[in-house]
């Protein structure tokens, strides 16, 4: 790697939380020291939303526009509960695809341009019926949801979770279009959970480009991992106080080839309090032994 260092575009997970909502967000994500953030329009368990005039979306516009974050650095995370890939209760399937639409009317109120998306779970189908219903889910979206890149995160592989391999990943990407408006986000306890060693991160992000193609990887979530390798566990820790460590964390951070990609923090609370300031400073130290 160069000795060479650009700006490392980093933040971490923020509230949107009572009064202050997404300025309340950009605040927290400023006391981090932060350049970037991702936020939920809600709670990620459950359907209720505050309405958008209440969300003090255009003070939270001003404040970033004040410390130069541009807005594409916004990533708004989908809920949880959205689960495109049921197949043998289609009701579900469809309530799915209708939440998912209005959390993009709501990205696209805020000025996000990267909404993250777990793909969703096959439950008692076949892994190849919970592709395709995420392909066919995927493809009805209506045309204002072309203003954004939906991407698709890596999962660590929890029971019959979609998305633990990149071919799984690319199988739907090659199938849902406009192409350019579908992505990934790549979580490293997710794919360090679901076997890949994180700790080569040259033959990672290779390997990544092969399958996938890097122009296609536009989010990563930095996280350490409580568990061995291949455990397909999903636990995350503490950035260099889990299995990863510190130093592959630092090399995702800092190398060339993921430069223009933003970084999100979503580790775990010390004592109830969030450690993403230590973390940030932590990650953006130049380290002379890395």
């Amino acid at each position: 790697m160069s000795d060479k260092r650009e700006e490392l575009l980093i933040g971490s997970h923020v509230r949107m939380a009572a009064p202050l909502y997404f300025e309340g967000a950009v605040q927290e994500t400023l006391s981090y020291q932060a350049n970037a953030l991702m936020l939920y329009t809600g709670a990620p368990q459950n359907t209720v939303r505050v309405p958008l005039t209440r969300m003090r979306i255009e003070e939270g516009k001003a404040l970033l526009k004040a410390h130069h974050i541009p807005l594409e650095r916004v990533i708004v995370h989908a809920p949880y509960l959205i689960n495109l890939a049921n197949v043998h209760k289609p009701e579900a399937g469809e309530f799915a695809l209708a939440f998912l639409i209005r959390e993009l009317e709501r990205a696209m109120a805020i000025g996000a341009r990267y909404v993250v998306l777990h793909p969703g779970s096959y439950t008692t189908a076949t892994r190849q019926e919970g592709i395709k219903a995420i392909i066919q889910r995927l493809n009805a979206l209506p045309p204002f949801s072309r203003r954004m890149v939906i991407c698709l995160e890596t999962m660590a592989g929890k029971g019959s979770e979609l998305g633990r391999s990149f071919e799984e990943l690319a199988a739907i990407l090659q199938e849902v279009k406009p192409a350019v408006n579908f992505g990934v986000c790549l979580d490293t306890c997710h794919v360090h959970d679901a076997g890949y060693d994180v700790h080569k991160a040259d033959q990672l992000l290779d390997l990544f480009d092969r399958i996938i193609g890097l122009r296609r990887l536009h989010v990563i979530h930095l996280n350490d991992s409580q568990n061995e390798r291949g455990a397909h566990k999903d636990r995350h820790a503490n950035i260099g106080e889990g299995k990863i460590g510190l130093e592959a964390l630092y090399k995702i951070a800092h190398h060339p080839k993921t430069a223009h990609i933003v970084k999100i923090l979503e580790t775990p609370y010390r004592n109830g309090k969030p450690p993403y300031r230590e973390e940030i400073a932590l990650l953006r130290e130049k380290k002379a032994d890395i």
